[in-house]
């Protein structure tokens, strides 16, 4: 199998196909983690930020819709097996992102975190484009690739932007999950980009909404039909109950 990093669009069946959606994102990932590794202090929360808004929709976006479609397509237990292995991938970075999120670790305390998140990112976009993404390629014709790529790609415009470690990544749990996780994240996004943007008393406000707002986040994640459908390596207790 060829790698989909080394294929012209193309071969990856044009601009809309799911692997040159995918590439595309991985790209831009490589471009942040490097402007991470670099950053420190406000710089390095406002990089993490962009890699969230980035990492978690496209994840979403593939536990919704590509993964489902790879079980089906690929033979025997082929895509269990690999599906699976990313969403672990998946799970422990939302693990990280809460971690980072905190505001309990220290600066010294969040180097080591950071590093493995850069990892574990690395990991899973060498484990999706040299493996699982190939495999599909070999079995599914470009009509069918660009047809994922519009399904993913409106998945992803539309999906929660925040990590939920206690929502399934698997239908029906995730499915179920995503509309109001999603009108609760991106309404905490406008309302922290307005706190960076105002001045204090009008922050502290609007901190205090996004506050309050995660809190209901927390509540809507441990609805029990948003946690069925998962593998139980990936089924774990909220973090931060």
């Amino acid at each position: 199998m060829t790698s989909i990093a080394h294929q012209t669009v193309a071969e990856l069946g044009g601009e809309w196909s799911i692997l040159n959606r995918q590439r595309r994102d991985h790209v831009r990932l490589d471009e942040l983690l490097h402007q991470l590794e670099g950053s420190e202090g406000q710089e390095q929360r406002a990089v993490l930020r962009e890699i969230n808004r980035l990492v978690l929709p496209h994840a979403f976006a593939e536990e919704s819709v590509l993964w489902p479609a790879l079980r089906r397509i690929l033979p025997g237990d082929e895509g269990e097996r690999l599906t699976l292995q990313v969403e672990q991938e998946h799970q422990e970075v939302n693990h990280l992102v809460v971690a980072l999120d905190s505001e309990e670790l220290t600066e010294e305390e969040r180097g080591p975190v950071i590093a493995r998140l850069v990892e574990v990112l690395r990991e899973d976009v060498r484990d999706e484009e040299d493996e699982l993404l190939p495999r599909l390629q070999e079995l599914v014709p470009p009509a069918r690739l660009r047809a994922l790529g519009v399904a993913w790609e409106a998945v992803r415009r539309t999906a929660s932007t925040r990590p939920h470690p206690t929502v399934a990544r698997r239908p029906p749990g995730n499915a179920l999950a995503g509309l109001p996780l999603t009108v609760i994240d991106r309404s905490r996004d406008v309302l922290d980009s307005g706190a960076e943007r105002t001045t204090a008393p009008t922050a502290r406000r609007l901190r205090g909404l996004s506050q309050a707002l995660a809190g209901v986040a927390g509540r809507v994640e441990r609805v029990g039909v948003l946690r069925v459908g998962e593998d139980p390596s990936t089924s774990v207790d909220d973090p931060r109950a």
